[in-house]
């Protein structure tokens, strides 16, 4: 009797040893439609309640310097896919249902990185990379699985046709009821946590709003001291801390990174219906730093310390780049990549001097900024608002001035001097080094 009980437990303790063990993090990424970097109440947003997402960057990372790759939708979202400047999409800023372009079927998005390396992949919300060829849509770059809008929820009739909920390639519905699109993209997010049994998963779920229309879900209408706007917040934050306490309770959370933030600033012409920069300049659309600069928290017990804040540069685009390292993916080597890994012997990188290009609407350097020194070379707002009647380059102290009041280009020839040349050796790697494709290949 002792002899098979030694040898069943024997048995046990091999199985154990050699059982599979999943050794890659999952990732799970949490994007914002037209979301401000004051509309969280850890930011300093007085009256919207965002517990979840305060707790969230309390528990890992909070950046103050973290930047969407454009102030506008589709070419933040090609950013964030593809690790690029939008410059090197071949397409403006904002795609729309009948925009014969989309994104290049040579790109190797995140999601193709990450399912290459065994990562079961999903999308849940708003695409807009393209939409009038197959060859656009989510499964057919990376996505195992996607059900969502494939471009801004506002775009529906009158203007524009029926506005489709896609499943996978084919329409589940038209004009689907948008005050339970958040609820639902937040349950399919959970199943398919559920579903993976293990294995390593990527999940992309770019939500349909603050982006105007605004259809907070039925449980949050009318509950936010900011009204309507606040409500669309509050319900985010909701889907937010389901995800993260399905994590922590069934026992995923040290393998599972999370990162939240926005596409582009607040839309700031919506008036009461858009949300708040906080103390930064303008909003959606311009190369202030309210269109792009973001709150952004990366969340990953065990490896990103709580109660950590980044004051140094990041942006969307070093998400693709970040995550791929950590998957084991090999950056592609054929085409530029501007996003950098910011991931290094288990901690965060902090490098504060680093350099960041702004593109505005035709997809042209507007600004760039090195360490704390930011300078605009064209300026733009949907406001109309100029904001300073100085003449062009405009030079600011980031550090000492994050709302841009006071110009000092007078002041500091040698820094604008300095400036221009990264602006222009910037365009110039863009000529030396050309794309992977043309525009006419498209």
């Amino acid at each position: 009797m002792m002899k098979k009980t030694l040898s069943a437990l024997l048995l046990m303790l091999l199985s154990m040893s050699f059982a599979p063990a999943q050794q890659k993090p999952n990732v799970i990424i949490l994007f914002a439609d037209d979301m401000g970097y004051g509309d969280v109440g850890i930011n300093g947003h007085p009256t919207i309640r965002t517990p979840h997402l305060d707790r969230m960057a309390m528990e890992g990372m909070r950046w103050t310097n973290f930047y969407s790759t454009s102030p506008a939708c589709t070419a933040s979202r090609y950013g964030l896919l593809t690790g690029r400047y939008p410059e090197r999409s071949g397409f403006g800023w904002v795609l729309n249902p009948n925009s014969p372009r989309g994104i290049h079927p040579k790109e190797e998005t995140l999601a193709e990185l990450l399912k290459a390396q065994g990562y079961r992949t999903a999308m849940y919300g708003k695409w807009h990379l393209g939409t009038t060829k197959r060859e656009f849509l989510p499964l057919q770059n990376g996505f195992d699985e996607y059900l969502g809008l494939p471009y801004s929820n506002d775009m529906i009739p009158p203007k524009w046709p029926d506005i489709p909920l896609l499943s996978g390639n084919d329409t589940l519905e038209l004009n689907p009821d948008q005050t339970k699109l958040t609820e639902l993209y937040t349950q399919k997010a959970l199943d398919f946590i559920r579903k993976s049994e293990g294995e390593p998963f990527f999940i992309y779920l770019p939500y349909a709003m603050p982006h105007v229309p605004l259809y907070p879900g039925e449980a949050f209408q009318g509950k936010s001291k900011r009204g309507q706007y606040g409500d669309v917040i509050e319900e985010i934050d909701w889907s937010v801390g389901q995800i993260l306490d399905y994590l922590r309770e069934n026992g995923l959370a040290e393998n599972t990174l999370v990162w939240f933030t926005s596409d582009n600033g607040p839309w700031i012409i919506k008036d009461e219906l858009g949300g708040s920069s906080g103390l930064f300049r303008d909003g959606k659309g311009s190369t202030w730093e309210g269109g792009q600069r973001e709150p952004s928290f990366l969340w990953w017990p065990g490896e990103v310390d709580p109660g950590t804040v980044n004051m140094s540069i990041a942006s969307t685009k070093d998400i693709y780049t970040t995550v791929a390292k950590l998957a084991g993916a090999e950056i592609p080597m054929d085409r530029v990549v501007d996003g950098i890994d910011l991931f290094s012997k288990g901690k965060m990188i902090e490098d504060s001097e680093r350099t960041f290009f702004y593109y505005g609407f035709d997809n042209t350097v507007f600004a760039v900024r090195k360490g704390k020194w930011k300078l605009h070379i064209r300026t733009h707002s949907q406001t109309g608002n100029l904001h300073f009647e100085d003449p062009l380059p405009l030079l600011f102290d980031l550090d000492t001035d994050p709302s841009e009041k006071y110009n000092l280009a007078k002041d500091h020839p040698e820094i604008v001097l300095e400036l221009l040349t990264h602006i222009e050796s910037h365009q110039q790697m863009g000529v030396e080094n050309p794309d992977f494709y043309t525009l006419e290949e498209k």
